[in-house]
C-alpha cells in the first residue's frame, strides 16, 4: 500500500492539464464498457446504472497555491496533495469521488494538536474521546470496528490500536469518509483512518522542542534528518531519520499520572534513480497510573443527567490501578520504477503490541446519592503480533485510445491476539462520594497477581485488489476498484471446554467489495462527482477479538453500502476553497442478542445514516485565514432489537447530529500570530431507547505564536479557554468528562 511522504518518490499520476485525451469523444455509457473492474462490480450485484444515471464527479484542474502558502494552511483546503486513504493510484482528494480530509504538519503544528486524537478533530464530523480501553471515534454515524484505523496504509484489525499517539512522530493524518473495505479490508462500512508517520527525506535538517504545560506536563522532541552517503561512496546514497519524543505529566483527575515515550527511525537508501529501499522502526510506549475510567451520575437518572460538582475530579479506580501498552513496528519498503509506464512496490511488515489492564471500573450512586458503588475489578492482558507482506503495481496504460491508469496488487497477513482477562462484576466497596480512600488492587479478594489466558483469535487474510482510473473525455474521469478477500478465523480454546465453548472453532469468509465513481470538472477549478461504495464488516465488531458466540451461529459478514454525490472547488482567484457531500449509508445484518436465547447473536440488524458535510477555507489576506467545517448526520436503526423492544427508528448512543469547526488566525505582524479554533458539538443520547440526554457544548482554543528568528518560535495555548464542563464520552450511570482548561508553552528550533 502506498504510504510514501515526502521521502519517497512521488507517484506518477495523470492531472487534467497533461492527461486528458484531446479528442476524446466516447459516451460514458460506451467508455464504462472498456473497465474490467466495472464488469466485475456488476457481477458482484453492485448497481453502477442507478449511480451513473445521478453522477457528475471530481477530478483536478491544477494545484492552487494561495499567495505563497504551502498546501494544508489554516486557510486552504488540502485538495491537491497525493492521499492515499483514498485511491491507490496516487490521486488528490480533488481527484477523488470521495470525501478525503488531509490534516498535514502544518496544520497539526498551527493548531498546537499534541495527540492524534486532536489531529482528528481537524476532520468534519469527527469526535472521539481517549477513554483507556476503547479508542471512541465516531465517524459519519459509526465507530470502532466500522471504522478502519490505519497505520501507514496497514490495517491491523483492532480498534484499541489507535489509542492516542503523541502527534510528534506523524506526518500527517489521512480520512476517507464511507465504505471503503475496496481499499483497506473488511471494516471499514464508516470510513478509514490512516496514521502517516514521518520517514527519511533527501536533505538534512534539525529540530527540537520543549513543551511545558498545567498538571506538571514536561514534552521533550527531537528530529535529525541526515544523509549518510552520497552517489559516490559506490553504494548508493542513504539518508536516515530519528525522530524522539518523551512526555511526562499529571492530570486534572485526581491521582492519575502518565508517562509515554515514541522514537520512529527510518532508513532511506536510493541504490538508482529506480530502485530505492526504506526501512522503518517504531517504539511507542504509555503507562498511565490509576486511569480515570468515569464519574458516576446523580440518581435518579433523568431525562438530562448531571453529576455532582463536588465530583468532577474524583477518581475511583484502585489507588494502583494500571494501563500500559507497549507497540514495536517494522516496515521494509521497496519501490522500484520498472518503466514509464509500469511501478512496483513490496512492503513487508510486523507488528507486536502487549496491552495491560488493571482496574476496578464502574461507579454508581445509591438512590439517594450520598454512597457510590464500586464494582467491575478488570485484569487483562492483550498479547497482539500481526505479519504480513504487501506487493503493489501502478501501471499506466490507455484502452480504446483513453488514459487509462491502474493499481493492482496482493497482501497476505497473519494476525493473532491473545487475551488473559480475570474479572469480578461484584461490588468491590462502597465510600462516601467525596471523601473517600481505595484499595491496592491486589487486596481485591479474588485478585492475584498473574495472567491465564482466555482464547486465541487468529485471522489469516488474503487479499486481491484493482482499482482503475479512465478519462472518458477531457474532463470527465471514470473511477472503479475491486478488492476480494480470504479471511480464515480460527479460535482456540484456553479454558474450560462446553458446549458454548468448544476447544476449537473455525470460520471462513469472502467478502466481494467495490467502488464506481465518476469525477466531472465542470468548470476549470470545479468539479462535482458522485460515487457508490460496498463494505463489509464482521458480524460482532472485530475479529481479533470476537468470542465463540459471536461467529458459532453466524456464517456471514455484513454488508455496507453507500451513494455520495459531492463537489469540490477553488474560487476568489485562489483564495478561497470549499467541499461539499451528500451521503446515505446502509449496514445490514448486523448482530443482536437472539430475544429467545441470549446465549446466541444473530444477524438480523440493520442501521443507517445519512448527512450533509461541508467544508471551507479562505485566504482573505495575507495576514488572515479562516477555515471551518459543518456536518449534519442522522443516524439511527432501521431494524435492531434490545432484548423484546424494537428500536427502529432510534438514534445511535454517542452519536452528535451536528459537528462545527471553525479556525481563524491573524499575523499582526511577520512575528505575532494569534489562532483561534471554536469547536461545538451537538446533543447525544446516552441510551439505545432516546430517553437519556447529554447537552451539547461550545468549546475554545487560542494559541499566540512569536517567531523572532526564522528557526525559532514560542507558542502559547490556552484549551478550553472557557473552561466547559462536557461529557467526551456519554453514559447513563456513568460519563467520561473532557478536561478542563489547560495552558502550556512551547519552544521550537530549527537547527
Amino acid at each position: 500500500m502506498h504510504d510514501c511522504t515526502a521521502a519517497c518518490p512521488t507517484p506518477s499520476r495523470p492531472t487534467n492539464q497533461t492527461s486528458h485525451q484531446a479528442g476524446a469523444t466516447l459516451r460514458v455509457r460506451h467508455a464504462f464498457a472498456y473497465s474490467p473492474v466495472a464488469l466485475a462490480i456488476i457481477a458482484a450485484g453492485m448497481t453502477p446504472a442507478t449511480t451513473l444515471a445521478q453522477s457528475a464527479s471530481t477530478a483536478a484542474t491544477e494545484t492552487v497555491e494561495v499567495q505563497g502558502k504551502a498546501p494544508g494552511a489554516n486557510g486552504a483546503l488540502n485538495l491537491d496533495t497525493s492521499a492515499t486513504a483514498g485511491s491507490r493510484l496516487g490521486l488528490s482528494p480533488r481527484e477523488t469521488p470521495a470525501s478525503i480530509t488531509i490534516v498535514d504538519r502544518r496544520v497539526i503544528e498551527e493548531r498546537g494538536a499534541q495527540n492524534t486524537q486532536e489531529i482528528l478533530n481537524a476532520v468534519p464530523g469527527v469526535t472521539s474521546h481517549d477513554a483507556p480501553g476503547s479508542i471512541g471515534v465516531s465517524y459519519r454515524g459509526f465507530s470502532s470496528g466500522s471504522l478502519a484505523q490505519l497505520f501507514n496504509g496497514i490495517n491491523v484489525q483492532y480498534s484499541i490500536a489507535a489509542r492516542p499517539v503523541d502527534s510528534w512522530i506523524y506526518d500527517r493524518v489521512e480520512v476517507i469518509g464511507g465504505p471503503s473495505s475496496f481499499l483497506f479490508g473488511t471494516g471499514a462500512v464508516g470510513g478509514a483512518i490512516n496514521y502517516v508517520t514521518k520517514l527519511a527525506e533527501r536533505k538534512n535538517f534539525s529540530e527540537a522542542q520543549l513543551r511545558l504545560g498545567t498538571y506538571d506536563l514536561v514534552n521533550g522532541s527531537l528530529g535529525l534528518n541526515r544523509r549518510l552517503s552520497g552517489p559516490d561512496s559506490g553504494l548508493g546514497t542513504h539518508h536516515l531519520r530519528i525522530d524522539v519524543n518523551a512526555q511526562d505529566k499529571g492530570s486534572w483527575m485526581e491521582g492519575t499520572h502518565s508517562r509515554s515515550e515514541q522514537v520512529a527511525t527510518s532508513l532511506l537508501s536510493d541504490f538508482s534513480a529506480n530502485l530505492s529501499h526504506t526501512l522503518a522502526l517504531e517504539h511507542q510506549h504509555e503507562k498511565v497510573d490509576r486511569p480515570y475510567w468515569g464519574t458516576p451520575t446523580l440518581n435518579p437518572t433523568a431525562a438530562n443527567p448531571a453529576i455532582d460538582p463536588r465530583t468532577r475530579f474524583k477518581n475511583y479506580n484502585s489507588v494502583d490501578g494500571l494501563y500500559e501498552q507497549t507497540v514495536q513496528w517494522a516496515r521494509s519498503v521497496t519501490d522500484w520504477k520498472v518503466s514509464e509506464q509500469l511501478s512496483l512496490r513490496n512492503t513487508a511488515y510486523h507488528y507486536e503490541a502487549l496491552r495491560d489492564y488493571r482496574n476496578v471500573e464502574s461507579y454508581t450512586f445509591n438512590a439517594t446519592n450520598t454512597a457510590v458503588a464500586r464494582s467491575s475489578a478488570l485484569l487483562q492482558r492483550h498479547d497482539h503480533e500481526m505479519t504480513g507482506d504487501r506487493v503493489d503495481a501502478q501501471y499506466k496504460g490507455q484502452i480504446g485510445g483513453l488514459r487509462s491508469d491502474w493499481a493492482f496488487g496482493l497482501d497476505y497477513s497473519v494476525n493473532n491476539q491473545t487475551r488473559f482477562p480475570n474479572s469480578l462484576s461484584k461490588t468491590i466497596s462502597t465510600v462516601d462520594p467525596v471523601n473517600f480512600s481505595t484499595e491496592r488492587f491486589f487486596d481485591i479478594p479474588g485478585m492475584t497477581p498473574g495472567f491465564v489466558p482466555d482464547r486465541d483469535n487468529m485471522v489469516t487474510t488474503l487479499s486481491a485488489y484493482v482499482e482503475n482510473r479512465t478519462l472518458l473525455t477531457p474532463t470527465v474521469s471514470l473511477l472503479t476498484a475491486l478488492q476480494q478477500e480470504h479471511v480464515e478465523l480460527d479460535l482456540i480454546n484456553r479454558r474450560a471446554i462446553s458446549a458454548t465453548a468448544p476447544a476449537t472453532h473455525h470460520r471462513s469468509y469472502q467478502p466481494t467489495t467495490g467502488r464506481l465513481g465518476v469525477v466531472w470538472d465542470v468548470l476549470p477549478h470545479a468539479n462535482v462527482y458522485a460515487q457508490y461504495a460496498t463494505a463489509a464488516d464482521p458480524p460482532s465488531g472485530i475479529l481479533s477479538t470476537a468470542a465463540f458466540a459471536d461467529v458459532m451461529n453466524n456464517t456471514d459478514l455484513t454488508t455496507g453500502k453507500s451513494i455520495e454525490l459531492g463537489s469540490k472547488l477553488s474560487f476568489w482567484q485562489g483564495k478561497g476553497t470549499a467541499t461539499a457531500a451528500v451521503y446515505r449509508i446502509t449496514r445490514k445484518n448486523i448482530s443482536m442478542k437472539d430475544p429467545d436465547d441470549s446465549t446466541k447473536t444473530i444477524l438480523v440488524g440493520q442501521q443507517s445514516s445519512q448527512g450533509i458535510d461541508l467544508a471551507l477555507g479562505i485566504v482573505p489576506s495575507g495576514s488572515w485565514e479562516l477555515q471551518g467545517n459543518l456536518t449534519y448526520v442522522d443516524a439511527q436503526y432501521d431494524e435492531y432489537f434490545n432484548g423484546t423492544t424494537s428500536l427502529a427508528g432510534k438514534e445511535l448512543t454517542g452519536t452528535p447530529a451536528v459537528v462545527a469547526n471553525l479556525w481563524t488566525s491573524y499575523a499582526f505582524t511577520p512575528a505575532i500570530k494569534l489562532n483561534v479554533g471554536l469547536r461545538h458539538v451537538a446533543r447525544r443520547y446516552a441510551d439505545a431507547v432516546n430517553t437519556i440526554t447529554w447537552p451539547g457544548y461550545t468549546t475554545a482554543d487560542l494559541g499566540l505564536s512569536w517567531k523572532p528568528t526564522p528557526t525559532l518560535t514560542v507558542t502559547a495555548q490556552l484549551r478550553n479557554a472557557t473552561d466547559e464542563l462536557y461529557a467526551a464520552n456519554v453514559g447513563t450511570a456513568r460519563v467520561y468528562l473532557a478536561p478542563p482548561r489547560t495552558a502550556d508553552l512551547s519552544v521550537n528550533v530549527k537547527f
